[in-house]
């Protein structure tokens, strides 16, 4: 009966299609589909009929198989690691360069990029004015809240504990890092006082809290390397801002206030203790000059005396007119012996002494010398100099007493 028939699958006019017929017309259809030997109306093979499509499959088979093997060929970048995955569990590390692995679904690769610098901020996000209170505000040592802001910077160091150690919700294990980062620096945070936190311990608390997350990351066999940690902002909260920035400002004003204390001692110091070495340098020059002095005195005493008792009025005489020739030497003052009269004599030698030679005091003795052969001609003069006022001369008296 042929497939086109309009009375195929009826029995006659009434009964119901052929089954059997159906099944055996579409068992030889997909027969010649597959290349099979086809069978003849009576149910015997067809002599002499090569199946058709045999080579075919074979090439197609062969070409699928090709690039089957070909996807298993994979590139590892200079910053990267090749971490390759056998029924699911670790096989084995690539380094950079070309790769080969076997295809799915027997392996897998997993691309990992060590070099990626990764970063994490707690307190904030994105800027500084996107606080996050929760994460910022905690305790110091001695019970004073403060809210402080960092972010941390990380890569990996070992793939394969990155991929298996790996139970973060984000596959750039940035959970992990944030939670470990908060206990980090919570813990040092807790373990000074506010000043040090606010002023000169920022450096000290990064480099204190890189040290304990990488302990902590250690400890879970993440994989990952801390490369920085950065302190943004540390402050009071935004209650208490005011009091504590009125608090800095009094404690500059008390270093500056210092400093200019420092250099003023500075300044001062070296003048007074440069003053006190002189004058005790001086003391201790005039005390060796006295002693010296007095020492020689005493020596000069003894040869004195020595030659006043072998001759008493000669020596007499020499000590009178040393004596008077020390003392004219250094006085300003003349003495003339004017005998026979009573008018004063005045004669301004220290001035004119003064005004020819400036500050030579000791040139009056020379010229006191030449007053008494001048007496006589130097009267009518000195007495009009007397009238326009100056010093008194007094009477010249001698060693014991007379009047000369």
């Amino acid at each position: 009966m042929s497939q086109n028939d309009p009375n195929r699958g009826r029995r006659g006019n009434e009964g119901p299609p052929d089954l059997d017929e159906v099944f055996r017309n579409l068992n030889q259809k997909l027969s010649r589909l597959l290349g099979a030997k086809g069978s003849g109306a009576g149910g015997s093979p067809a002599s002499g009929i090569k199946p058709p499509f045999k080579g075919g499959a074979i090439a197609v088979v062969g070409v699928l198989a090709a690039l089957w093997l070909a996807s298993g060929f994979y590139v590892v970048d200079a910053r990267e690691q090749g971490v390759v995955l056998r029924l699911g569990s670790f096989n084995r590390v690539t380094e950079p360069g070309l790769q080969w692995h076997a295809p799915f679904p027997i392996e897998k690769v997993e691309i990992v990029n060590l070099t990626e610098v990764r970063s994490v901020e707690v307190g904030y996000r994105n800027t500084a004015q996107t606080r996050v209170a929760e994460e910022s505000l905690m305790l110091t040592s001695d019970q004073n809240i403060i809210d402080v802001q960092l972010s941390v910077q990380y890569d990996i160091k070992d793939a394969r504990a990155f991929l298996f150690n790996n139970a973060s919700r984000e596959r750039d294990a940035k959970d992990i890092v944030k939670q470990a980062t908060e206990t980090a620096i919570r813990e040092v945070v807790g373990r000074n006082k506010v000043d040090f936190v606010l002023n000169e311990g920022r450096t000290q608390i990064a480099v204190e809290t890189q040290k304990l997350i990488q302990e902590v990351l250690d400890r879970y066999s993440l994989g990952v390397r801390i490369a920085k940690v950065n302190i943004n902002a540390v402050q009071p909260p935004e209650q208490v801002l005011a009091a504590f920035d009125d608090a800095v400002k009094a404690g500059q004003d008390k270093d500056k206030l210092r400093n200019e204390g420092l250099a003023y001692a500075n300044e001062v110091l070296p003048k007074a203790q440069g003053l006190a070495a002189r004058l005790q340098q001086e003391a201790e020059a005039y005390e060796q000059k006295v002693v010296s002095r007095a020492e020689g005195d005493a020596s000069r005493f003894k040869q004195v005396l020595s030659e006043y008792n072998k001759a008493p009025k000669v020596m007499r005489d020499r000590l009178y007119l040393d004596m008077m020739q020390q003392i004219m030497s250094s006085t300003t003052k003349v003495v003339v012996d004017q005998k026979g009269g009573n008018n004063l004599l005045y004669l301004p030698l220290d001035k004119l002494i003064q005004q020819s030679n400036p500050g030579a005091s000791g040139a009056a003795a020379p010229a006191a010398s030449a007053v008494p052969q001048q007496a006589e001609s130097a009267a009518p003069a000195a007495q009009a100099g007397n009238a326009k006022g100056g010093r008194d001369v007094t009477r010249g008296r001698d060693f014991f007493g007379a009047e000369r």
